[in-house]
Order: C-alpha cells, then structure tokens, then sequence
C-alpha cells in the first residue's frame, strides 16, 4: 500500500489510483487499475513519407489543377516525361492513373505542336528505356482511343504511325549500321511489335482489328533482319517471331498466305549457310521446333502436363532477363551470354557457395563451363547434323 501510494502517474492522464488504507487482507483483494496514458499524436499530423519517397509527384496526380498551371508542371515535357518514369518503375499504376493522365492531357494538348510534342516523348520513352516497349504500346492504344484533340494534321495514332514510318524507311541502312545504330533499330522492331499486339483500331462495322499496315511492316522488317544474319540482328528477329509469330501466321492463314512456311524455310537457310554464332544457331533451331508446335499452344482439353525439354519445344525459349553493371539486359539467347553472366556472378556474389545441377560455378575453368565452350550436347550435335542433312537435301530437290 505505501508503495502504491508513492506511485506517480504519468504526465497527461487524468486517473489516479486509489489505495485502500485496510490491512494487507484487504489489498490483496484489490485489482490494481493501470493508469490510462494520453497519447500526443494528432489526427491532424501530417503523412509519414520514408527517405527516398517523391511526395511531389504523387501530390501532382493526386490533385491535377488546370488552373494550378497542372500542380507546378511548367511545361508538357515535364509532366509527361515524369508520368513515363512513373509508370516505368510502378507499371501496376496504368490501370488507377491513366485516366486521369489522359483527363490531363486533354486539357494540355490543344495545338498541332503539342500533340507532336507529346508523340515523340511517348515514342522516345518506349523504344531507349529496356522493357518499355509493352507498356508503352498499351499507353499508346489508351491515348488513341481518349485524347479528344484531331487536328488536319493527324490524331494521336496517325502522328504515331508516321513518326514509326520515319524510322522504317531507314530499315536497311540501320540493320547494316554499327552496334549502337542496330541496338536502337532492334528497340524500334520490337516497339513496332507490341503496337501490332497492342493498338487497337475499329473497323467500318464497329469491329476491333490490328492495324493492317503494321503487320505488313513487321514481314518486310523480319526480312531485312534476315538479310543481314549478324548475331544480334538474328537475335532481335528471334524475339519478335517468339512475340508475334503466332499472331503473324494466323492473319497470313486468313489471307490464304503461306509465308509463315517461306520465313520458317529463311530460318533454315540462314542456320545452314550464315556465318553467325553456334549459340544463335541453336536459338533458330528452336524458333523452328516452337513452331512445329504451333507456337506452344495448349488447347484448353488438354490434359496438364509438367513443362519438360521433351515436350516442351518452349522450355529453353523463356530465359530470364539479367542486366550487366552498365544496365544494358541480356538473356542466354545472347552470344556472350556466358561472360555476362559469370561477370554478374563475381559483381554481386550470386549463389557464392551454392551448385547448379551439382556442378560448381565458382567460374571460368570448371567442368560446366568447359563443357559449353569445346563442344555441343552428343544428343544435340546429332540433332544439329541430322537437320542440317535433311535441310540440305530438300534444297537441292
């Protein structure tokens, strides 16, 4: 009891404790109340924000303010190239914010100039930023369809199509450039690729279609890749055939077209006669061996089977993507894909003690690696000569 009594309580409350003054029979029939302690948060403190965290910009798509000048925005470039970023680190954000972006924009875009202005910033940010190319085609075929500007010189699709027309007529001089000119016109492909996916345009019946002449586009653009075999063209020829190649030989079926069968046997040729990598030989062989099985389609009464190499033509096709110290991406379709990748492995100290497939990667030297650079698989090296003898044979017939 003389203890309780000398207990103090806590600054704030407003309780007090009551101590009976009985005997020690009575204070040990007594439950001690805890005193009540009054906290000094306010419901009207302002957000918690971690280090790091750019308030600004979420509080400029929170609250957009024509009237406001756009919530500090001083020109369209700074409030669409930051919208880009965004949704370049967050692409979960696309479906909850591009409503209100293109609302934006609306209000914004309301010259010929402007809406040029805001093509190539979408343009220049799908085809330089590495796995833009998806999302950007999908903000494009969102924009087509909800920017309520068309001015004489074009809507937002037509302005994007020529913009995309410029860099095709220089097909052929970038597929024979150097190494940075080959890398931006493999950016522009596989851009081109996904609007084909992507971009969807309504017909005279009100029915949705693929634009016409973007399929055309991508047959000419997979020839002049074809008709310079380098490595990292017949790369980027891989990765849109691996993109498209389903969607291409349906339309050219309903056409009555076969050209699917005069690309496969291109394909063929190039393995045969191109003076190209042993990798990127192997990466067309199963291109060829993706489309023998109708591109890895499952009909849907198929039974489940476990993805396998035996009867999974697709299952050495879908890499994962890793990214060098420079943060350029590379999958194991690249040639120099074993150095890339030891080279990420010493950087970060991937798996430092660990084994795949019970062999050490530890580095250059080992049994795995060795294996890799003197000589095939025997059962692939087989396959390898069985194909080339039998595509030998159906040429000279």
């Amino acid at each position: 009891s003389e203890h309780l009594q000398q207990a103090r309580i806590p600054s704030g409350s407003q309780d007090k404790v009551s101590v009976p003054d009985s005997g020690p029979e009575m204070a040990d029939s007594q439950v001690a109340v805890a005193p009540v302690v009054m906290s000094k948060l306010s419901v009207k403190a302002p957000e918690f924000y971690p280090s790091g965290y750019n308030q600004n910009f979420n509080q400029n798509f929170a609250d957009s303010s024509f009237e406001d000048g756009y919530d500090g925005y001083l020109t369209l470039a700074e409030y669409v190239q930051d919208f880009l970023n965004h949704l370049t680190e967050q692409p979960g954000c696309f479906e909850t914010e591009i409503e209100q972006f293109a609302e934006t924009l609306n209000g914004w875009v309301t010259a010929d100039e402007i809406l040029q202005e805001l093509v190539e910033l979408v343009y220049q940010q799908a085809t330089s930023v590495p796995n833009f190319s998806y999302m950007g085609a999908r903000l494009c075929n969102y924009l087509s369809h909800h920017l309520t500007i068309s001015p004489q010189s074009g809507n937002f699709r037509q302005l994007l199509l020529q913009r995309c027309q410029t860099e095709y007529e220089n097909r052929d001089e970038a597929a024979k450039g150097d190494e940075t000119t080959r890398k931006q016109f493999h950016a522009f492909v596989l851009f081109l690729a996904e609007l084909y996916l992507n971009l969807e345009i309504k017909g005279t019946k009100g029915q949705v279609m693929r634009a016409e002449i973007l399929q055309e586009g991508l047959q000419e653009l997979l020839n002049v890749l074809f008709s310079n075999p380098v490595d990292n063209n017949l790369i980027c020829a891989v990765k849109l055939l691996k993109l498209t190649g389903s969607v291409l030989e349906d339309a050219w079926k309903e056409k009555g077209k076969n050209d699917m069968e005069e690309m496969i046997q291109r394909i063929e040729n190039v393995v045969l006669d191109a003076n190209c990598s042993r990798d990127v030989k192997h990466m067309l062989l199963k291109l060829v061996e993706l489309r023998s099985s109708n591109w890895g389609r499952v009909h849907g009464n198929s039974p489940h089977r476990e993805a396998t190499p035996e009867n999974d033509p697709n299952y050495f096709m879908n890499e994962p993507t890793f990214y060098t110290s420079d943060g350029v991406p590379f999958t194991a379709a690249d040639p120099d894909y074993q150095e890339k990748y030891q080279e990420l492995l010493e950087r970060d100290d991937f798996f430092p003690d660990c084994e795949e497939n019970g062999t050490d990667l530890s580095g250059p030297g080992d049994q795995y690696f060795d294996d890799l650079d003197d000589k095939m698989d025997p059962e692939i090296e087989e396959a390898y000569e069985k194909f080339c003898l039998e595509s030998e044979h159906k040429r000279k017939q």
